[in-house]
């Protein structure tokens, strides 16, 4: 009974730390790479689905992303969803490839994406220490209904808290290599 509940913690925990480097991936660092564009969608015929979908995206250069989509009415389609997203990006279609310019970072906005990324793993922390409090209070609701002995509700939630320190230190972990990443210019 109380694997169960240190399982299903263990798996929260793990993909709360799996979306924190997914939202990391999301922060540009001034070069360019093809998961840039992941998140961003694009209307096909009716129903939204991701640019990478709609076409092939590339690394033309150190500085430039392309997108060469499956059909070409799509490529207006996928200019305008890159412009209107929220990295600040500005697309422009050259014969049948939509061409992506990465602009290169300021010092200011290194720092900015810095701040950005300390929230990111802050809002993840919190998710793990909330699955950790829920998992605590589920143990204590088993040793009211004397479904468990005292001694088995505290190991186990030595053991949640040791999961839940395993995560954060391995957030932390990933929150310096990104910050150390935007920081090299």
């Amino acid at each position: 009974m109380t694997d169960d509940i240190k399982k299903n913690a263990a798996d929260k925990m793990h993909k709360s730390v799996e979306a924190l480097k997914t939202e990391f991936g999301k922060v540009r660092t001034g070069r360019p790479h093809a998961g840039l564009l992941d998140h961003i969608k694009v209307d096909y015929y009716g129903s939204l689905i991701a640019v990478n979908q709609a076409g092939n995206v590339s690394v033309l250069d150190s500085h430039t992303l392309g997108v060469q989509a499956w059909e070409k009415p799509m490529l207006a389609k996928i200019e305008k969803a890159i412009r209107e997203s929220d990295l600040g990006l500005n697309p422009s279609t050259i014969g049948d490839i939509v061409r992506i310019p990465i602009p290169a970072m300021t010092e200011e906005r290194r720092k900015d994406l810095v701040k950005v990324v300390r929230h990111e793993m802050e809002e993840s922390k919190i998710a793990v220490r909330n699955i950790r409090r829920d998992a605590i209070a589920h143990l204590k609701d088993l040793l009211k209904k004397s479904e468990i002995s005292e001694d088995d509700e505290r190991r186990a939630s030595d053991e949640v808290q040791k999961l839940t320190d395993k995560h954060i230190a391995e957030m932390d972990k990933a929150t310096a290599e990104k910050e150390k990443e935007l920081m090299v210019v």
